[in-house]
């Protein structure tokens, strides 16, 4: 056997590289007291995120500005724990939500836009705005889609986006929600796509661009992940495992060149 040394694995250098727990090293047989810390402190954050307060007067303002009709609703959850232990009625607006919703529809229209606290409301708080200042102008160029209307949604699972869609009768819904806080990443927001939105849809049926945040996918990348799917979804009629995301090799459909078939 030779007797030169194993040389020591550079695990330190993945550290540059992401924000994932590596290369941690070790106390004896424990952590060491800092990166214990960094972990209870990151936990603690994501729970204070589930749990964060919702402003939805103050998001529909944010919305107002950018020139879009905003209509504000709520699930049929009670509060905070309901929402937790009822994920189901989660995806169901109550009675007047509903009705008052039906009133302030216009037109049928190609794409609504609902913003819904999710599992983090400091994910919508920081993003949702800011996302939908670089998504409209995409969706404004060329062959213009039209936005018919924008919800912000209280105790909001991604299906309620389904309900909304179909009282307004979108062809499209856009749904903005607070993911499920991580370790690293506690205020991460997710963008669902679904295309003729009704009652009873599956997640197969949709398209999912998540992890917006700042340590992640920028607003920049994500707004022409969005208008390319939102685009194809609507030429095409359809979203989920039948749209695959091709926005990293083609133009949005009405934004520069023709794309090829």
């Amino acid at each position: 056997m030779s007797d030169k040394p194993v040389p020591a694995r550079p695990t330190v250098d993945l550290r540059s590289f992401t924000p994932a727990r590596v290369a941690l090293g070790r106390s004896g047989a424990s952590l060491p007291t800092r990166p214990l810390l960094d972990f209870t402190l990151a936990h603690a954050r994501a729970r204070d995120a589930v749990h964060a307060a919702f402003d939805p007067q103050r998001l529909a303002a944010a919305v107002r500005v950018l020139g879009l009709d905003v209509t504000e609703v709520s699930s049929r959850v009670a509060d905070r724990r309901d929402y937790l232990r009822r994920p189901d009625l989660g995806r169901q607006l109550d009675a007047g939500s509903a009705a008052a919703l039906a009133h302030a529809a216009a037109a049928p229209c190609q794409v609504a836009i609902v913003i819904g606290d999710g599992l983090s409301a400091a994910a919508v708080h920081a993003h949702a705005v800011a996302l939908l200042q670089a998504l409209l102008p995409l969706l404004g160029e060329g062959e213009a889609v039209a936005i018919g209307h924008a919800v912000v949604a209280s105790g909001a699972r991604v299906a309620l986006g389904d309900q909304i869609g179909a009282i307004l009768g979108a062809r499209m819904v856009v749904m903005l929600i607070g993911e499920r806080p991580g370790l690293s990443a506690p205020d991460s927001l997710g963008a669902y796509l679904t295309f003729a939105p009704k009652p009873g849809l599956t997640d197969a049926e949709r398209n999912c661009v998540s992890n917006i945040h700042k340590a992640g996918l920028s607003y920049d990348e994500a707004a022409l992940k969005l208008a390319w799917l939102v685009r194809e979804g609507l030429a095409r009629q359809v979203t989920g495992v039948a749209l695959k995301d091709e926005s990293a090799d083609r133009r949005p459909r009405g934004i520069g060149t023709a794309m090829p078939q």
